[in-house]
């Protein structure tokens, strides 16, 4: 008896060697579902899953007149120009329009008509049955990194870049943005090379590249919208906080075993650092090199993404190649 489960044993372990596809599925299994690259005729809806529209109807109609110059439709939400309080309608009201188009079908893309604060209060709202058999980009930044998570979480890439009320702003100053997004959604090759910095910590280095926002982040710590950062390259930029806040954040996400695994860094954006009375003493560079002083993956400054002008678009979710060096840095997507 003994023997014959033996045999059964072995017979099963030569099937299993002699079955490559097996193997090679457990090796790409965290790759993650592309959705379909729009073109011409192609329909984004535009929704606001946090702070509030007023008097912006000229912005999302800037917004609609640059999609319309490249051949795409779009649909406006019901409930973008509500108000509730501090947010963009009732989170009901909110939730309704995101999950209208992540439901339908003829949507390509998600298009975040700007930030602020209260995507949080609607993830666990949301349902992607639909959504997984018809894909669909969710592009957006700033408090939008929260669905960025969820996305990569269901198995999807995403789009971290401009917002519709990035419209608002000197269009011959976001020649740069505008352009990315474009060649982004588009499917176009996309790859930077960034200036050299003193503070890069050089390397080289290759991985999904995942992040956003510091703050939403460190808000999704301990939840299930929280990323895994094992293997992959994590982007950070932040507005609006004091380098003691920026510090605690790193902290927190260090003791959470954050970057334990992490294959690399690259740091956008750390726009309008607010002052205290006590000076922190070094510049945010330092202060960001001296969290992660423990950790030997590479550390890349002065990505141009975040919530300044030249806001670059970035594929989250994507593999990318990260070589660090002093004179400069290079970012490439894979196709």
């Amino acid at each position: 008896m003994t023997k014959h489960i033996l045999i059964i044993a072995l017979s099963c372990v030569i099937s299993l060697l002699g079955n490559e596809s097996i193997f090679a599925q457990d090796s790409t299994s965290n790759k993650l579902i592309q959705p379909p690259y729009l073109k011409a005729g192609d329909t984004v809806a535009i929704v606001a899953p946090s702070g509030i529209l007023k008097n912006k109807q000229d912005v999302i109609n800037q917004a609609r007149a640059l999609l319309k110059s490249w051949g795409l439709h779009t649909i406006v939400g019901k409930n973008v120009f509500n108000q509730a309080n501090h947010f963009a309608g009732t989170d009901n009201e909110r939730c309704e329009d995101f999950q209208k188009a992540l439901d339908d079908p003829k949507i390509s893309a998600i298009w975040c008509a700007r930030g602020g604060y209260g995507t949080v209060r609607i993830l666990g709202k949301l349902d992607y049955t639909k959504f997984k058999k018809h894909p669909k980009w969710l592009i957006g930044y700033s408090d939008i990194t929260a669905l960025h998570n969820q996305f990569h979480n269901e198995g999807f890439e995403s789009l971290h870049a401009m917002m519709c009320t990035s419209m608002q702003d000197d269009l011959n100053e976001i020649k740069e943005t505008i352009s990315s997004f474009k060649n982004a959604i588009f499917g176009k090759s996309l790859s930077y090379t960034l200036e050299g910095f003193e503070y890069n910590k050089t390397g080289n280095s290759s991985g999904i590249l995942v992040g956003g926002n510091l703050t939403l982040l460190h808000t999704m710590l301990g939840s299930k919208t929280s990323i895994d950062t094992s293997d992959k390259i994590l982007f950070i930029e932040e507005i609006g906080e004091y380098k003691y806040h920026i510090d605690r954040m790193l902290q927190s996400l260090k003791r959470a075993g954050y970057f334990d695994n992490c294959k690399g860094v690259i740091v956008g954006d750390m726009s309008n650092i607010r002052k205290n009375t006590t000076p922190w003493g070094t510049s945010i560079e330092q202060l960001i090199l001296d969290a992660l002083a423990n950790y030997d993956f590479p550390i890349a400054f002065g990505m141009p993404a975040g919530h300044e002008n030249d806001n670059r678009a970035l594929i989250l979710g994507r593999t990318i190649k990260l070589t660090v060096k002093k004179e400069q840095s290079t970012i490439k997507f894979s196709d």
